[in-house]
């Protein structure tokens, strides 16, 4: 906590919202948009490779948040204040931190990954900073970031070799897609089903190109992270009354679908974006 009340006193207004703007990076959902638009545009083993990634960080991160169950800083500590910005970000128990986890993942993954320097060093600055901006804010504390850097650290360099050998044995990514079904969570369930669906019908029948012009690039984003935004906000309600108020059940078959239409409906179109443009 020592470390925590020195960031404490250094705040000001507008670092506050630095910090805020940066923290934003390791969302969830900012994750699976960067995540969605590699797999769409730059390249399907990078996306499956930082998916992949992102959902066994996620799950060992909720399962270690559950066993350990660690309250946040403010709570161990009365004294100390956070961010009031923070704040509703910052729900459920605080060991180790998802927003980190994440930051490993999207910036760590794509560091591993990529081949050009610049690039790897600027990924690694953002992430480092993300982390920074967890402890700043007050939502977690050094152990916190620590843990959650170190687990993603391990799986970022540990499944790239997987990744690896896909390239030669397809089959290997399906069977590590498929062990992830495995986890507890409906939600999580609900998108590695999807994930391993998309894997599967792929390979075998779908078979989309992510490569068109940088406009039709920005169109075929657009239009899908629209259609991806309605079908993620118009089915919940509807899910949840055919489910009989089970809403966790309703959440896992809401993933199954829109990771379903990520992977496998909307790359149905990219054969006409992939024309595009051409003479």
């Amino acid at each position: 906590m020592g470390f925590l009340y020195a960031l404490e006193a250094i705040r000001t207004p507008l670092l506050d919202k630095l910090m805020g703007a940066v923290t934003y990076l390791g969302d969830e959902i900012c994750f699976m948009v960067f995540a969605v638009g590699v797999f769409w545009c730059v390249s399907k083993r990078m996306g499956y490779y930082l998916m992949t990634v992102g959902f066994f960080g996620t799950i060992l991160s909720q399962f270690l948040k559950i066993l350990c169950a660690v309250p946040r800083p403010w709570v161990k500590d009365p004294d100390f204040t956070i961010v009031e910005s923070a704040r509703a970000g910052a729900s459920g128990y605080s060991f180790p931190s998802g927003h980190t986890q994440n930051a490993v993942t999207l910036f760590g993954g794509t560091a591993r990954y990529t081949r050009r320097p610049w690039l790897r060093w600027a990924c690694l600055a953002v992430m480092v900073l993300i982390c920074f901006s967890r402890m700043y804010l007050g939502v977690h504390t050094p152990l916190d970031v620590g843990a959650a850097l170190a687990i993603g650290g391990v799986l970022v360099l540990a499944l790239y070799p997987v990744m690896e050998e896909a390239d030669r044995r397809p089959w290997v990514l399906t069977w590590v897609i498929a062990f992830m079904v495995l986890s507890n969570g409906w939600k999580f369930v609900g998108a590695t089903l999807g994930l391993l669906a998309t894997n599967v019908l792929d390979r075998k029948y779908i078979r989309f190109e992510t490569q068109a012009v940088w406009w039709a690039q920005l169109i075929k984003l657009a239009v899908g992270f629209g259609l991806l935004l309605a079908i993620r906000a118009g089915l919940k309600a509807p899910l949840i009354a055919l489910c009989g108020g089970a809403a966790e059940l309703a959440g896992g078959i809401r993933y199954l679908l829109i990771v379903l239409f990520a992977g496998c409906v909307w790359p149905l179109t990219f054969w006409g974006f992939s024309r595009l443009g051409r003479r």
